[in-house]
């Protein structure tokens, strides 16, 4: 009883009123205190009684070999049993098992090897002990030997032998074996059944086993807690929520709910089927609660974004007592590195390199993951070059933290020193590297990783194909993108975001709407990203219609909460025209971060409400919400309409002490555009010489438009003169100026642009507008005459003309270039005819 009952007082008790009264026990009735002690974890009593023994039997060796294997002491166990005087089948299988247990798989094998050569009578506890080995080391050919010589024993039919084998062949990844094996039992138990479901689960065969295990209680046999586990394991690959629940409820009834191997898999289940509400339930109402239910916890935390609970709970974990493993670490890592939070992540680093996991490849792998995503570049660096081995994933990690901060050079070298150490890339590596070329336009090397995707087999994988369409795309190669993304074994969502967002980036937005609504024909639902990339294009055309049609099916999917989406849904409404819902939709947002207020401040500086966006700019910073670059491009712009030159300036050198933001040249742009507004030409000038940057042509266009409106003749030939040197095909420039020098009467300079165009065959960009009618949009060019109803467009325009005329308008026909005065005359002969 205390043996059974692991009561060390009461068998201590025992033992001493033996001593006491002289009492001198049978070799049975010692092995029996030996054997207390050891079940009892006190191997040095168990030893003192066994050095003290007169006589010994196997059983006396036996229970000593396997006390010492039980605590990992396999030396002294090997010691005992080389010095055994008389060996039988359990001292060999107590060693056997011992060397398993300990993970010592191959001496394991060195030992049955050695009681073959013996010709030691082999027991189905050898074989199922040996079969567990090979299991361990899934060395099929050693397993198939095994099971030849379970049947030339005759007791491959044995249900312990048989289990084993079932799992060697799962285990081995041939559970066609496994399963003809069980289905040849004559006879099976709750050990069979587990054993062959979590053969399927093991092979991903995930409904198969929800159905073996169907089966199972079909034909009334109990569910063990290993069942459980690997049926809720299941349920969390198909994240199959429905038959979860129903497991749990099964698993409540058959009383196994205070079971904490069961109540974790069940934890586990939920966390991964997305429903962290009722994993958070269980896990608080468990009793007793093990490593493994706070790792399950805090990885389905992790998984959900919910960084901050996570590491809370890896606190708790820290108090519990109950120490930490690679997996808790790994997950407050990735906690970290959701919440972006660098200082985080060096506290829990300072913890690894206390404990005894810091060399752990996971923990390394996590460690480099959490750096590069809270820009820690320095750090992820120095953590992978003090690793002492390196797997495919620290390469994906540091390769991946280069290429999330921008550094695009050291994410090629390091590719190039991962193929140089004999590494091969996955389709990770190969996303990463592609998404650097993307980043950087870099298209030659995208193409040459490309072609080395290809010789690799991986040019069809599907994760590959989407990176590859992305990279294209970016780098202004559509047509080489569609080509890929049909070609692609398997066009997943992300591969047709990646094209439809290439169009946008293109500025192809009809193209990105075609293939919208192709991807809604052949059945595969849009994301977020989908509808929020959909979305632009709906602003980029002012097809407001579309964009209700796609709100509405936002709101019908309950995607309005999602930030990124109400971001873009205020830029659509503004940009279609339609300020009032664009602020409803702000107002309404349940969450805003920069964007959203981005969007809104630029929606009221398009439309000229200047003084309501400098409004909400201050509501932005009072709630406490930090401006970037994008946001101070809004604000100058709304000085610009507004012409609060001084106002401008303030905002513009506030950047960098009160919010720590470079300008950069669209916030110059901005500032040459405010002050030659507001007639100040020659401080635009000097700003322009002074900025870091050189100026673009939209910067010397904005000056020499501002030179025009003010009469500066003198800066206007030098704006000019820059803007022909970056783009000498800009119409734009002779069009400007010559109108110029007409409004101060220069006419020979007139005349000299008239005559460079002509000589340039350079034409003036004709203007361009649309208008979306009953669901389809009308294009209009100047001078057009291709649309179906140019008759009635032009009776229109010459009545409103005419109109124009009565009231005392008469055209500056001095204004015009040449081939603007042909077009003129030939569309007043269209009218006429």
């Amino acid at each position: 009883d205390c043996s059974s009952q692991r009561a060390l007082g009461p068998g201590k008790q025992s033992h001493a009123r033996m001593i006491v009264t002289g009492f001198s026990p049978t070799v049975f009735v010692t092995n029996c205190l030996i054997q207390m002690y050891i079940k009892c974890s006190r191997l040095d009593h168990a030893l003192k009684v066994f050095n003290r023994m007169p006589l010994r039997d196997t059983f006396s060796w036996n229970a000593m070999i396997f006390g010492y294997a039980g605590s990992g002491n396999m030396a002294a166990a090997e010691a005992l049993f080389w010095s055994m005087p008389e060996k039988d089948v359990v001292s060999w299988n107590s060693v056997v098992s011992g060397f398993l247990q300990n993970g010592d798989s191959w001496k394991a094998v060195g030992v049955f090897m050695e009681m073959r050569g013996l010709e030691v009578a082999l027991d189905y506890t050898t074989l199922a002990v040996v079969s567990k080995v090979c299991s361990c080391l899934e060395d099929l050919n050693l397993g198939i030997q095994i099971h030849g010589l379970a049947v030339k024993m005759g007791v491959h039919e044995n249900v312990v032998a048989a289990c084993a084998l079932i799992n060697m062949y799962a285990k081995c990844k041939k559970l066609d074996r496994s399963l003809q094996l069980f289905a040849e039992m004559p006879e099976r138990n709750w050990v069979s059944w587990s054993a062959v479901i979590a053969g399927c689960v093991q092979n991903n065969q995930l409904i198969e086993g929800l159905e073996i295990y169907r089966e199972m209680l079909r034909a009334g046999c109990g569910v063990s807690q290993s069942t459980y586990a690997s049926v809720f394991r299941s349920c969390a690959g198909l994240s199959a929520l429905g038959i979860g629940t129903q497991l749990h409820g099964h698993a409540l009834k058959s009383d196994f709910g205070a079971d904490i191997v069961v109540a974790t898999a069940t934890l586990d289940m939920y966390a991964k089927c997305d429903n962290m509400e009722h994993a958070r339930k269980l896990f608080n109402s468990m009793p007793d609660r093990s490593l493994q239910s706070y790792n399950a916890i805090i990885v389905g935390y992790v998984r959900s974004g919910q960084g901050f609970e996570a590491l809370h709970l890896f606190r708790n974990l820290q108090k519990s007592g109950q120490g930490f493993d690679e997996i808790s670490l790994s997950g407050a890592l990735s906690a970290c590195a959701v919440i972006k939070g660098l200082f985080e992540g060096l506290q829990i680093h300072s913890v690894t390199i206390k404990s005894t996991l810091n060399n752990n490849i996971c923990v390394a792998n996590a460690l480099l993951d959490m750096y590069g995503k809270c820009r820690g570049l320095s750090e992820a660096c120095c953590v992978f070059y003090e690793m002492t081995t390196r797997d495919a994933v620290s390469w994906n990690a540091v390769i991946a933290a280069h290429e999330q901060n921008d550094n695009i050079e050291e994410t090629l070298m390091l590719f190039a020193s991962m193929l140089r150490s004999g590494m091969e890339p996955d389709e990770f590596t190969y996303g990463s590297v592609l998404k650097a070329c993307a980043g950087n336009q870099a298209l030659s090397c995208g193409m040459e990783i490309h072609n080395r995707a290809i010789k690799s087999g991986m040019g069809s994988n599907w994760f590959v194909g989407s990176a590859l369409v992305d990279m294209y795309s970016k780098c202004g190669m559509i047509e080489v993108a569609e080509k890929i993304h049909f070609r692609t074994q398997e066009q997943t969502m992300v591969s047709w975001n990646a094209i439809i967002s290439g169009f946008v980036m293109q500025k192809q937005s009809e193209d990105a709407q075609r293939y919208f609504s192709w991807m809604l024909e052949i059945g595969i639902e849009p994301d977020s990203f989908t509808y929020a990339t959909v979305l632009d294009t709906c602003a980029n055309l002012a097809t407001v219609s579309l964009g209700k049609q796609i709100h509405a099916q936002i709101l019908k999917l309950e995607l309005q909460a999602d930030v990124y989406i109400c971001s873009t849904l205020v830029d659509m409404y503004s940009k279609c025209g339609n300020l009032k819902d664009s602020q409803l939709m702000f107002e309404k947002a349940p969450k805003r971060d920069f964007v959203t207020w981005n969007a809104m401040i630029c929606g009221y500086a398009h439309h000229g409400l200047g003084e309501e966006a400098l409004q909400v700019f201050e509501r932005m910073q009072v709630e406490n919400v930090k401006p970037n670059h994008a946001t101070f491009v809004s604000v100058l712009r709304a000085c610009a309409h507004m012409g609060l030159a001084e106002e401008g300036l303030w905002y513009f050198h506030s950047m960098q002490p009160a919010y720590g933001l470079d300008p950069q040249l669209e916030h110059y742009s901005c500032m040459v555009d405010i002050l030659g507004r507001s007639g100040r030409v020659d401080d635009a000038l000097k700003l322009i010489y002074d900025m870091p940057f050189e100026a673009d042509a939209v910067i010397w266009r904005s000056l020499l438009s501002a030179c025009c409106d003010h009469g500066n003749v003198e800066i206007a030939e030098l704006a000019a003169n820059y803007l022909l040197q970056s783009e000498p095909e800009d119409s734009s420039a002779y069009v400007l100026l010559s109108n110029l020098y007409a409004n101060v009467g220069m006419w020979k300079e007139v005349s000299e642009m008239r005559k460079v165009m002509k000589n340039n065959k350079l034409r003036k960009e004709p203007g361009c507008s649309w208008i979306e009618v009953k669901d389809e949009v009308h294009t209009f060019l100047v001078g057009e005459r291709a649309h179906p109803r140019s008759r009635e467009i032009y009776r229109k325009l010459d009545l409103l003309i005419n109109e124009m005329k009565g009231s005392g308008y008469v055209p500056i026909a001095s204004y015009l270039l040449d081939e603007e005065a042909e077009e003129t005359e030939y569309e007043e002969e269209l009218r006429i005819n």
